[in-house]
């Protein structure tokens, strides 16, 4: 129970902090679904787009994982629930593209991953604040 309520708190010291950590979120996540969510749903050219695998998982195993990173999380993250924890796969899926995928593009094409990462690790130290359901969902444990 303590490791839940480690994970769920979040409290960014002020309502304005904890207005700012919740538009931050907001817009970061709505990027992301905006930009990469929605590639997957496209087709072009009768394909649709090609997910990178170099960690060479099984196919549908890394398209499933780049798909929820980019579709589900940013929902989660809007919300604030399990912030800490929903950020992961997406910290997982950027981080790839910044160290293997795109290692050898320009500083241009590396600086998208690079900028998600270093924003999702933001969100995986502070969490979501408490203007979200992971505070009021500590809120409902601790008074249970």
């Amino acid at each position: 129970m303590e490791l839940i309520k480690t994970i769920l708190y979040s409290d960014a010291g002020s309502p304005f902090n904890n207005a700012a950590l919740l538009v931050f979120r907001v817009l970061l996540a709505l990027e992301l679904f905006r930009v990469h969510g929605m590639k997957k749903f496209r087709v072009e050219n009768g394909e649709r787009e090609h997910v990178p695998n170099p960690l060479h998982l099984p196919e549908k195993l890394n398209g499933l994982v780049a798909t929820f990173s980019d579709t589900v999380v940013p929902f989660l993250i809007i919300a604030g629930v399990g912030t800490r924890l929903a950020v992961l796969p997406t910290i997982g899926v950027t981080a790839i593209g910044y160290f293997m995928v795109h290692r050898h593009d320009s500083v241009e094409v590396r600086d998208v991953p690079y900028m998600y990462t270093l924003s999702l690790l933001f969100l995986l130290a502070l969490g979501a604040g408490t203007y979200s359901l992971d505070h009021y969902i500590l809120n409902l444990i601790n008074l249970g």
